[in-house]
């Protein structure tokens, strides 16, 4: 009778959450689902589905999933602290990246369609509306944020640096999110709940540092 041969333990694949989050597959279908709000839209406007006041409609389409992708995003930081979710980590700047996207979708709209390149116009648009000040805040904010979002950036800075500059992020949603609310009209209500989602997310984030501060004072 042959003997048999041990077998060899497999190595453990962590929990199933861990699993899941990290697999191509999630990585896939979540850069194809950031891609359909964009698409959506594009296509019911080349679909004349977008109303009488189609541009408009376009912005604030758009502007709203900025927002979204804004609080997605920020989310991240609380939510990789439940068991099993801190790989969530890892889609961080793939959102991130998206909000910026997005913002200069809106931003571009918004120059070429709504204004036809009137800089004038434009001009008066934010010195007589404050909204939209608050939006050229959050959007100016968003820049640095993408452009050093790789890992060399991050070596060329340092991490500490790096995480300095990357708390513009709040900054640009907190402004993203009262320039939305000064809009008015018939959005009051939900530019209300991001804005407290995003002052929430903020007070969590000032909560996390003074928290961490606080042993090597005492």
């Amino acid at each position: 009778m042959a003997a048999t041969t041990p077998r060899t333990a497999r190595p453990r694949r962590g929990p199933l959450t861990t699993r899941v989050i990290t697999s191509p597959w999630t990585a896939g279908v979540l850069f194809t689902a950031c891609l359909i709000p964009a698409a959506w839209i594009i296509w019911r406007w080349q679909h004349h589905e977008l109303g009488p006041n189609w541009i408009e409609a376009a912005e604030r389409g758009v502007g709203d999933w900025v927002l979204k992708f804004l609080i997605i995003t920020l989310s991240i930081t609380p939510l990789r602290r439940l068991p099993g979710l801190s790989a969530l980590i890892r889609y961080r700047r793939m959102l991130g990246l998206f909000a910026f996207a997005y913002a200069c979708l809106h931003v571009f709209i918004y120059v070429w369609y709504d204004k036809g390149l009137d800089w004038r116009d434009m001009l008066g648009d934010f010195t007589e509306r404050r909204f939209y000040i608050f939006g050229l805040i959050a959007f100016t904010g968003l820049i640095p944020l993408a452009l050093t979002s790789t890992a060399g950036w991050i070596r060329r800075l340092g991490g500490k640096r790096w995480q300095l500059l990357h708390r513009l992020v709040y900054v640009s949603a907190l402004a993203g999110a009262i320039h939305y609310y000064l809009q008015g009209k018939s959005i009051v209500p939900r530019a209300v709940v991001f804005l407290v989602i995003v002052v929430l997310l903020l007070l969590y984030r000032v909560a996390a540092v003074y928290l961490k501060k606080r042993p090597r004072t005492a």
